[in-house]
């Protein structure tokens, strides 16, 4: 008797009459906007200027579009350019496939173009934009249930997914909702780098390898539960040995730049200068930099030096 599952979605597509409106492209713009929403909060409490985040995703959410296409396509190619396939059919990302790996290298190429034009060092922003990245990706994991793929093993548990599509060689049955694991892992991420960030003060690039190590050690599991066709290295899928390799790189980069640079930046953003809020003011619960207690404080300084010299002067007149 089947008692409980996860239902999936009819269709992913709705059509507001020529226009066809798509579950997975309305994932991934929301991920982007909390993202950018997130990041913004974090960079003015750093000591950032507001709408400096979304200048710079200008620039880096196109490129991490563009390679997260470009690594499953290329990881992929026999979906698109073998034997009875398609080829125009790599260009239509609105039906799946962005490889989280492709998206966040290239995506640091626009980034690091934006920072470069602004003047900003790309290590004090990826810090400030890393934990809204994992939202991102939690929220865009979505898009996967409404397209029905990337699940699991076929399991019974209260939890399964039901897939119900036959298209592209799936088997309709319950299977482990690996989509629903990795979104929920994302989260637990992004509070995991918002408390270390807050906890140990971390600066330089570091709470964005923080995100990197953290993202791949889940990766690494829940990639190891899919059963879509992945090409295998030493009988392990791609992804996670991409897993590996990428979770100790970052790992290696929080040890030597701890080492190399501790603490934090003081100045991330040329031009402003009140500084960081966590050095020239205070942060408020939402992450804004709040300096008015301490300028406050300066101007009655500067009256009471200033009632000091009149009656000085007016001392020796008498």
């Amino acid at each position: 008797m089947e008692l409980a599952y996860i239902p999936s979605p009819s269709r992913g597509v709705i059509h507001l009459g020529p226009i066809p409106l798509r579950g997975y492209a309305f994932c991934i713009i929301i991920g982007v906007f909390v993202a950018v929403w997130l990041g913004n909060k974090r960079w003015i409490a750093r000591g950032g200027r507001a709408g400096t985040v979304a200048d710079i995703a200008v620039w880096a959410v196109p490129f991490g579009l563009l390679g997260g296409r470009l690594y499953h396509v290329i990881t992929d190619y026999e979906l698109y350019f073998s034997e009875g396939r398609d080829w125009v059919d790599s260009f239509k990302v609105w039906e799946g496939g962005l490889g989280i790996w492709g998206a966040i290298a290239l995506g640091a190429v626009g980034a690091w173009i934006g920072c470069r034009r602004r003047g900003i060092p790309l290590p004090a922003y990826a810090d400030a934009i890393a934990p809204g990245i994992a939202l991102a990706q939690a929220i865009g994991r979505w898009g996967n249930w409404f397209n029905q793929e990337l699940y699991g093993k076929p399991t019974d548990l209260p939890w399964a997914l039901h897939i119900t599509s036959s298209t592209d060689g799936r088997v309709p049955g319950y299977y482990h909702p690996t989509f629903l694991y990795e979104s929920l892992w994302c989260i637990g991420v992004a509070l995991l780098v918002i408390w270390a960030d807050r906890r140990f003060t971390l600066g330089h690039g570091r709470a964005f390898a923080l995100y990197v190590a953290a993202y791949c050690t889940g990766r690494g599991w829940i990639e190891y539960m899919r059963i879509d066709d992945a090409h295998h290295i030493l009988g392990l899928r791609l992804n996670v040995w991409t897993a590996i390799i990428v979770f100790l790189l970052a790992v290696t980069y929080i040890v030597l730049s701890a080492r190399k640079r501790p603490g934090r930046e003081e100045v991330v953003e040329p031009g402003v200068a009140d500084g960081p809020a966590d050095e020239g003011g205070k942060a408020d619960a939402d992450g804004t930099a709040v300096g008015a207690e301490k300028a406050e404080a300066g101007s009655e300084d500067a009256e009471t030096k200033d009632e000091t010299k009149d009656e000085a002067e007016s001392a020796k007149k008498t």
